[in-house]
């Protein structure tokens, strides 16, 4: 088991990881973050709009499923969205540089760390 700033370090040894935040999907507040590039308190409220977005949406729909993650493409970065498979109403926002990472192996290792992280 691994608490939140010890798979946030872990998260940022994966190539190409620019930084990293546990969010509150409830408030829109970081519980933890690494990293730079980005401001994370404005990326972490931003994105909790997105996640509940998704979630009234599949609500609507009446998808009774859950989503694995969120993947959004720039140019330059992938932003990675993931709810904590561990507590609910948490999730783990994740930017890499699209020119240094493997979009594959960050995804699996994002999963993996989840799986691991105590709070």
């Amino acid at each position: 088991m691994a608490t939140i700033k010890q798979t946030l370090d872990e998260i940022l040894n994966i190539d190409g990881a620019l930084c990293a935040a546990v969010v509150d999907s409830q408030s829109g507040m970081m519980l933890g973050s690494v990293g730079a590039g980005l401001d994370l308190e404005i990326a972490a409220a931003g994105n909790t709009e997105v996640v509940r977005a998704k979630n009234k949406t599949m609500k609507a729909l009446g998808l009774n499923d859950e989503i694995e993650d969120m993947l959004i493409t720039l140019s330059k970065q992938y932003h990675i969205l993931r709810p904590s498979t561990r507590k609910e109403g948490v999730f783990i926002y994740v930017v890499l540089d699209k020119n240094r990472s493997n979009l594959a192996l960050g995804r699996r290792k994002i999963m993996e760390l989840d799986k691991e992280m105590t709070f």
